[in-house]
């Protein structure tokens, strides 16, 4: 038997139980492991190979011979040996050897320790390095360190599957090649790095918050990892102001999870959420960042978004009408991101303040952009305009493409809700 399989173990139950506990741990610390394999080879596509064979061969052996205390260390151990396998069977080189006796480093320390060191952080940089091509470096950091597949990642991205995994490829391939440092960088090379980091954050953490309920197991738990690593950011880069902007955001809109579905899983709306559901120590706690950030002379996309999420929760807590705060602070993200999303959310700040009419014709420009065509927020924004509006056959229509677009049942309830409660045309005379 081999020696990583020979650690005392518990019963796993079967089958089953053993293909729980290794999900759980590739949710929980997939990142981690080959963050941790590729700190020494920097072969990221090697270390993705030898991980998954070493959970294969968990399936094998977890039903017979029980789980580890440490799956962790268990399959850390493993993938090591199963890349010195394979770099020998590659080549006898003097290169191979030196990889060789670098993975054979510390294998008895991986199988007794209790925590495995998170390089993940390191990972994320490598992965941000100016040798990589900067439209795939946010996709590679999503699938290495946070591990996202490549069909969600295209689908982010506005790609295929196929073409963003061959740009993927060639990017692991360059990491290796390339002998690209696996290190966090010195801090003058942190501003061209660093913003790629944070979107890469973000969009984990926006695929978690998809899933407002927290049943989905996978999203939740990338929604907590993409809250650790922004956290894990601020505490590194205390003078980075959007590092603190983005951990700020993050916080804000996690502390609302509770209260966006009823207890029968109903759609609930930011207006009419109930304040007293939501998380006050995560509300502080993001507060106090958003503070720090505004010390620090230097204003960002992440911090006014965060800024937004601020105001919402003052209004709801105090009954203050701030809605001309909010459109002020949409102004200043558009112009700084130009992002149709930002006009999307803008219009409805102006539709409060200047009525529906208003909103409507600030959204005239976007009516040709192809990026909202399928976007679920455009189409139900416009529906709710126009409804108010009174124009409710071309609501009626909007409606319909945002139901169509929507995935998410809870979501095309409350819209069909919203739909079936307007006015029908008196056909009567």
């Amino acid at each position: 038997m081999n020696r990583a399989e020979d650690n005392q173990g518990y019963a796993c139950g079967g089958d089953a139980q053993a293909r729980s506990t290794a999900d759980a741990v590739a949710r929980r610390s997939y990142g981690k492991l080959v963050a941790y394999l590729v700190a020494r080879t920097r072969d990221v596509a090697a270390a993705e190979d030898a991980l998954s064979e070493a959970f294969a061969s968990a399936l094998q052996h977890w039903p017979r011979d029980g789980c580890p205390a440490n799956p962790e260390a268990w399959l850390l151990t493993v993938a090591r040996r199963k890349m010195i396998d394979s770099t020998r069977k590659r080549s006898t080189n003097e290169g191979a050897v030196a990889e060789i006796q670098l993975l054979a480093e510390g294998l008895n320390f991986a199988a007794a320790e209790t925590e495995i060191p998170d390089h993940r952080l390191a990972l994320m940089f490598a992965c941000t390095h100016p040798a990589i091509e900067p439209s795939v470096r946010a996709p590679l950091i999503l699938q290495v360190v946070l591990g996202l597949d490549a069909k969600r990642i295209a689908s982010a991205f506005l790609a295929s599957p196929a073409a963003m995994g061959k740009r993927l490829v060639r990017a692991k391939n360059k990491i290796r090649e390339a002998g690209i440092p696996f290190s966090i960088p010195e801090r003058t090379e942190l501003p061209g790095r660093l913003d790629t980091v944070l979107d890469s954050i973000y969009a984990a953490f926006s695929e978690g918050w998809s899933d407002a309920a927290g049943t989905d197991v996978v999203r939740r738990d990338l929604a907590k990892e993409a809250i650790f690593l922004a956290r894990l950011v601020a505490e590194l880069l205390p003078e980075q102001p959007e590092a603190l902007g983005l951990a700020a955001l993050l916080l804000h809109a996690e502390a609302r999870r509770k209260a966006r579905r009823t207890s029968l899983g109903d759609y609930v709306p930011l207006v009419e959420q109930d304040p007293s559901l939501w998380d006050t120590q995560m509300i502080d706690e993001a507060e106090g960042l958003l503070r720090r950030a505004g010390t620090l002379g230097s204003i960002g996309r992440y911090q006014l978004e965060a800024s937004l999420q601020s105001a919402h929760v003052y209004r709801s807590r105090t009954g203050h009408a701030n809605w001309a705060e909010v459109a002020e602070l949409y102004d200043a993200l558009l112009a700084l991101t130009h992002s149709p999303v930002v006009a999307v959310n803008r219009a409805l700040a102006i539709a409060e303040i200047e009525g529906a009419g208003a909103a409507l014709r600030s959204l005239q420009d976007l009516a040709g952009d192809a990026r909202l065509a399928e976007y679920q927020p455009y189409w139900a924004t416009r529906a709710e305009l126009l409804a108010k509006a009174a124009a409710y056959d071309e609501a009626r229509r909007a409606y319909d493409i945002a139901i169509g677009l929507e995935h998410d049942p809870s979501i095309r309830r409350f819209l069909q809700q919203r739909q079936s409660a307007l006015p029908r045309p008196d056909v009567s005379g």
